[in-house]
C-alpha cells in the first residue's frame, strides 16, 4: 500500500513555520513574515541543500497535488473574512477620490520602473518569452500590494478604523484590482489565455459576477443572516451557505482566468456589516485558514526556488528588482496620498504599508512561474523580495509616523482586542 506523506509534510510545515513566526515576533515582525521564511527554508536553497535525501522523500514532486489543493482552500477562505472584514466605512464618498489616488499612484510608478528595469532582467527570462510581454510582467510584479497582509499589519497595531488605516486599506484594493486586470492581460498575450478575445471575456465576465454577487447575492444572504442568524453567530446549516456562496463566487473567478481569492474577497464584501457575524467567523474559519493553510501556501513556494539566483550576476539583478520595487511602492503610494491633502508624514506612512507584497506578490510569481513568463531564478529573487518589502514595512511605518506609531501587538495571533473594535 503507498503512504502518502501528507500528513508528515504537515507536521513539518506548521512546525517550521511557528518556529520562524516565534523567532521573528521578537523582533516585532507579524508572524507572516516567519511564514513565508519557513517556505525558503524548507526550498531547495536550504533543506533540500543540506538533506537532499530527505527532501526529495518528504517533498517528493508525485505528493504536491495534495498540499496545493489545501493551500489553495486556504488563500479563499482567508480572502472571504478579508472581504467581510472591509467594508465601507462611514465618510467613503470623501475617501473613494483619495483612495483613488492612493491606489493609482502605488500602481503607475511602480509600473514605470519595473517597465524601466525590464531590459536588465530580461536575460532571466526563459528562452521564447518576448520582450514585452515579460516587461509587462514585470511591471505587475512590481505595483502588486499584499491586500490580506496590509490588513493583518494594521489589525496588529490597531490601526484598521482610523483614517490612515482605511486609506491604505482602500488604497491597496483599488491598486491590487488594477495590477490584476495588467496581469490577466500579460498572460492573455503570452498565449497562456485565448489572446485578447480571452482579456475581452474576463473582464466583461468580471463585471457582470460584480453585479450578480452585490444585486444578488447581497439581499439574499442579508435576508438569510437577518432571519436565521439574527444574534449575528450562524448555525451550521447558515455557515455551510456562507462558505457555499464564498466558493462559488471563488469558481467563476477562477473559470474567468483571474485567481479565486477574488471571488472569494466580493463575496465577502457583500455580506452586510455585523462585527457579531464576523468575529464568530474569525473564531470559526479565520483562525484555521491562518494557522493550517496559509503555511501550506508559503511552503510550496518556497519548493519552487532555485540556489542559481545567489551567484554571480544574480545578486546585482536581485538588488536592482529589491530597489525598483522599494521606491516604486513607497513614492508611489506617498505621492497619491500627498495629492489626496495629507502630510509628508501620514503620505510616507501610506507609502510604507503600500510596500508590503507578501502574498499576493506569491500569487502573482505563481501565476508568471505557470504561464512560463519567469524561470525558478526570477521567482526566486522575486520570493526575497516579496519577504524584505514586507519586512521594511512595520519598521518604515514607525519611522514615518514617529512616536505617533501604535506599537505592534505582542502576541502570535491578532489579539482579539483588535478583532472586536466596533466598526
Amino acid at each position: 500500500m503507498h503512504h502518502s506523506p501528507l500528513l508528515l509534510q504537515l507536521v513539518i510545515i506548521l512546525a517550521t513555520a511557528r518556529a520562524c513566526g516565534l523567532l521573528l515576533r521578537h523582533v516585532g515582525q507579524p508572524p507572516v513574515i516567519g511564514e513565508m521564511a519557513a517556505g525558503l527554508l524548507l526550498g531547495p536553497i536550504v533543506f533540500g541543500a543540506w538533506f537532499p535525501d530527505i527532501h526529495a522523500v518528504v517533498f517528493a514532486r508525485e505528493s504536491l497535488p495534495g498540499l496545493s489543493s489545501l493551500a489553495e482552500l486556504g488563500l479563499v477562505l482567508f480572502m472571504f473574512i478579508v472581504g467581510v472584514e472591509l467594508r465601507a466605512p462611514n465618510g467613503v464618498r470623501a475617501q473613494l477620490r483619495s483612495a483613488g489616488l492612493v491606489g493609482v499612484a502605488s500602481v503607475l510608478v511602480p509600473m514605470a520602473l519595473g517597465f524601466a528595469a525590464a531590459p536588465w532582467l530580461h536575460a532571466y527570462a526563459p528562452p521564447g518569452v518576448g520582450f514585452f510581454p515579460f516587461a509587462l510582467f514585470m511591471a505587475a510584479a512590481m505595483s502588486i500590494t499584499a491586500f490580506p497582509i496590509l490588513a493583518r499589519i494594521l489589525k496588529e497595531r490597531a490601526m484598521t478604523h482610523t483614517p490612515l488605516g482605511r486609506l491604505a486599506l482602500s488604497g491597496a484594493a483599488i491598486a491590487d484590482v488594477l495590477a490584476w486586470v495588467m496581469l490577466a492581460l500579460v498572460v492573455a498575450m503570452v498565449g497562456a489565455g485565448d489572446g485578447y478575445a480571452g482579456f475581452i471575456r474576463t473582464t466583461v465576465g468580471l463585471a457582470l459576477m460584480a453585479v450578480l454577487v452585490f444585486g444578488v447575492l447581497r439581499p439574499l444572504y442579508g435576508w438569510l443572516l437577518r432571519t436565521h442568524a439574527a444574534d449575528g453567530v450562524p448555525s451550521l446549516m447558515v455557515l455551510a451557505a456562507l462558505l457555499i456562496g464564498a466558493f462559488a463566487c471563488a469558481a467563476v473567478t477562477e473559470w474567468l482566468g483571474v485567481h479565486a481569492v477574488f471571488g472569494a474577497f466580493l463575496f465577502g464584501a457583500c455580506l452586510p456589516r455585523d462585527d457579531r457575524l464576523l468575529r464568530s467567523l474569525i473564531d470559526r474559519v479565520e483562525y484555521l485558514a491562518i494557522v493550517v493553510l496559509m503555511p501550506i501556501f508559503f511552503a510550496l513556494a518556497g519548493l519552487n526556488t532555485t540556489r542559481d539566483a545567489f551567484v554571480g550576476a544574480g545578486l546585482g539583478a536581485m538588488a536592482l528588482i529589491l530597489a525598483v520595487a522599494v521606491l516604486g511602492k513607497v513614492l508611489g503610494g506617498a505621492i497619491g496620498a500627498r495629492l489626496s491633502g495629507h502630510g509628508w508624514r501620514e503620505s510616507f506612512a501610506v507609502g510604507s504599508l503600500m510596500n508590503a507584497r507578501a502574498l499576493m506578490e506569491l500569487i502573482v510569481m505563481k501565476v508568471g512561474l505557470d504561464a512560463g513568463i519567469i524561470g525558478p531564478d526570477l521567482f526566486t529573487m522575486l520570493l526575497v523580495m516579496a519577504i524584505l518589502t514586507t519586512v521594511m514595512t512595520g519598521p518604515l511605518l514607525s519611522l514615518s509616523l514617529g512616536r505617533r506609531a501604535p506599537s505592534v501587538a505582542a502576541a502570535g495571533t491578532v489579539p482579539v482586542a483588535d478583532r472586536t473594535t466596533p466598526g
